[in-house]
């Protein structure tokens, strides 16, 4: 892994600092997972790339015409119960 140093004021650093400590993390970690989403790479990329994967594999279709709902049947909650 590759450091990277940045400058951010005093009180800021403070600041994250404790509210990592809430969080259970660290400003590192933060940071790290930040760059990661913004890059696309990690968890999330990886997920992302494999969801599209597999979209683009399957052979489900929504028929001929294709499916359509009406607005009773978007909203129904008969199921959830």
């Amino acid at each position: 892994m590759a450091n990277l140093t940045i400058t951010v004021d005093e009180r800021l650093l403070k600041q994250a600092r404790m509210r990592a400590l809430e969080d259970g993390t660290s400003v590192n970690a933060l940071l790290r997972a930040y760059l990661e989403r913004y890059a696309g790479v990690g968890d999330t990329g990886e997920a992302l790339s494999g969801f599209a994967r597999l979209a683009r594999r399957s052979a489900a279709t929504s028929g001929p015409r294709g499916r359509t709902w009406t607005r009773d049947e978007l909203h129904d909650r008969t199921d959830l119960r």
